[in-house]
Order: structure tokens, then C-alpha cells, then sequence
């Protein structure tokens, strides 16, 4: 097992914190043994605030912090394409910012985040089309867009990762791939999360192949996982304010050690395919809402996320793929 690519395993910080103080992240994260974190939500001081608000003076102090406590930044987790795509009133309580204001302020302090903290990626998503209408008919346009983000990722020497999640265009594996290929940039990846495929109805093997559809755009994974205790088939509009099932990842419905066992196999091209992007390697990162999900975030606690932490651990020894945990050399580092 050794010779084989270790991944690196990281997670959504702000879902370990009871009050999201950036104390609470960092100290949790420490004893669980990791050394990356996503960053979101946090209390550096004055207030919860989405990582995209902070100030200067919050900004330096976690950077000091965070490296107090032997942590590094994996990816900013921005909400970026979470807005419509369209200025029509669809019933939902998404807002519209049009796209040139978007790019030039919102795209721009997500990369000055990225810059800060020292990361190369950048999570986002890929737009709310008009609740009704067929996510198909607006590939085009969101393809426009996010091309010109991945430039402006690109031009920072960052990468934009495009999130797999329900409601958007980008709700599915296979759309998410014909996006990737109407894009074409090597500064847009895409990110594979089985629990946002399963919530929208699909089966473990329906699961599986939206992962295989993504992989030719892969560039790390979100890992959380969901249980639907009565099960209705494909939902066409999922309510998240409503979603209370999510599990570990070696107790749901994504089938995490099918689509790791594959995982396993692909490793070595996707560590080249990071890598080149200046990452440190491949992420597995943890964001279990085992607590409760939303739009916007999720909540496991830092109990919660130590089950989900160790549930991810059991598939990955299952399957062998390596992966590092703090031991006693780092503590005498």
C-alpha cells in the first residue's frame, strides 16, 4: 500500500465549530490529525462571517493562527455561482447580480482569499437557472461565464472547482462534464460529492456513474454521504432547508467504496492533474452535515465530524488508499 499516492485529507473547518470561533475549528482539526482545512464560515473576532467578508485585520490573524496550529488552507470554500443566472423571479429566494459586477468584485475576493491564505483552489458552483426550466437549455451561457472566471482564476495562478449540487446547472455528473468540455480551461475542475448526487433521488449505482461521467474533469472530492429513509425516486427540486440524512461515509447510499475503489486506480492522474495546478495533491474533503445541511453550509460538531472523520477512514483502509494522520514526529516537528 505504501507505493502507492497517499490523498490528503481535509474538511469544511466551520462544521467542526459549535460557535464557528476559529479557535473551536483549529483545535479540533489539531486533534483529529489534520493538517488542511476549507474555510467558510468562521468568528475570527468579530462575528460569523463568510470567508469572502472578512477584513484585513481577520484575515491576518487567522493566517497566524492557523499556522500556530500547524494547519493549511486546501481550498476557500466561496459561494461563487451560487446566484441566478437570470433576473427573473422563478419563487426562490436566489439573488441576481449581473455578471460584469460578479466577475470584477465577488470572482476578484475570492481570489485575493485564495492569495491570502496561501491556497490554489477555489470551490464554487455552477449557477441557478430558473426554478422549472430544463438545466440543458442554459449550458451555453453558464459555460460563457465560468470560462471567464477560470480565466480570472487563471490569470492569479489558481484553480476554480465546479461543485456538483442540486438546483443548479450543474446538478449532475454528466452536466457538470458537458460544462467542463464546453469550458475547456485548465483553471476549471470539477468536484465530485456523492451525498448532493444521492439527495436528488439517485441509486448507488446511478451514483457511480455520475462519479465516471466527472472524471475526465475531476480535480478532488467532497465526501459526505446520505441515507433516505423513504426512498421516492429522482426529485427534480430539492428542498436543503429539508435534508436531515446524512451519514458517515461507510454507512450511506452513495456507495463510497465502489467509487473509491475506482478512485484508487485513477489516483496517479489525478495527483499529475493537481499538482500542475500548484496544489500539494489530491483532497478528499470532509463536509458530513451529520448535524443538519443547507444552502449555504452544513453542521456536524466536533463529535460529528470525528465519526465522519473515522467513517471515511474505515473505506479508505478498506479499499487502501493511503493517507496521513498527525503522529508523534509532528508533535516533536
Amino acid at each position: 500500500m505504501t507505493d502507492r499516492i497517499p490523498v490528503l485529507l481535509s474538511g469544511f473547518a466551520d462544521e467542526a465549530a459549535n460557535e464557528k470561533l476559529a479557535v473551536q475549528q483549529y483545535s479540533a482539526f489539531a486533534a483529529l490529525g489534520l493538517r488542511y482545512y476549507s474555510i467558510r464560515f468562521v468568528d475570527a473576532g468579530e462575528g460569523i462571517k463568510n470567508v469572502m467578508l472578512l477584513g484585513d485585520a481577520e484575515i491576518n490573524h487567522l493566517v497566524k493562527m492557523q499556522s500556530d496550529y500547524g494547519l493549511k488552507v486546501s481550498s476557500i470554500g466561496s459561494p461563487i455561482g451560487k446566484v441566478k443566472l437570470l433576473d427573473v423571479d422563478d419563487g426562490t429566494a436566489n439573488k441576481f447580480i449581473p455578471f460584469e459586477k460578479y466577475l470584477a468584485e465577488d470572482v476578484q475576493t475570492a481570489c485575493d482569499r485564495a492569495e491570502a491564505f496561501g491556497a490554489k483552489l477555489i470551490r464554487g458552483f455552477a449557477f441557478y437557472h430558473p426554478k422549472g426550466t430544463a438545466p440543458e437549455d442554459h449550458l451555453d451561457q453558464v459555460a460563457d461565464q465560468l470560462g471567464q472566471i477560470a480565466e480570472a482564476c487563471d490569470k492569479r495562478g489558481l484553480t476554480f472547482g465546479l461543485e456538483v449540487e442540486a438546483n443548479l446547472v450543474g446538478q449532475t455528473g454528466t452536466l457538470l462534464q458537458a460544462i467542463a468540455a464546453k469550458v475547456n480551461h485548465p483553471a476549471m475542475l470539477t468536484i465530485f460529492d456523492g451525498a448532493n448526487i444521492v439527495t436528488q433521488g439517485f441509486t448507488a449505482d446511478e451514483t457511480f456513474a455520475q462519479y465516471v461521467a466527472m472524471k475526465d474533469s475531476m480535480g478532488w472530492m467532497h465526501i459526505k454521504d446520505y441515507h433516505d429513509p423513504s426512498p421516492t425516486g429522482r426529485i427534480d427540486h430539492v428542498d436543503e432547508a429539508s435534508l436531515d440524512n446524512f451519514v458517515p461515509a461507510d454507512r450511506g447510499d452513495c456507495g463510497h467504496e465502489a467509487i473509491l475503489r475506482d478512485f484508487k486506480e485513477f489516483l496517479p492522474e489525478l495527483h499529475q492533474r493537481a499538482t500542475r495546478r500548484g496544489a500539494d495533491g489530491v483532497f478528499l474533503d470532509l463536509e458530513p452535515h451529520v448535524k443538519g445541511g443547507g444552502q449555504f453550509g452544513g453542521f456536524s460538531g466536533p463529535d460529528g465530524f470525528g465519526v465522519a472523520l473515522r467513517g471515511l477512514c474505515r473505506v479508505l483502509d478498506y479499499v487502501e488508499i493511503p493517507y496521513e494522520l498527525r503522529g508523534f514526529a509532528d508533535i516533536k516537528g
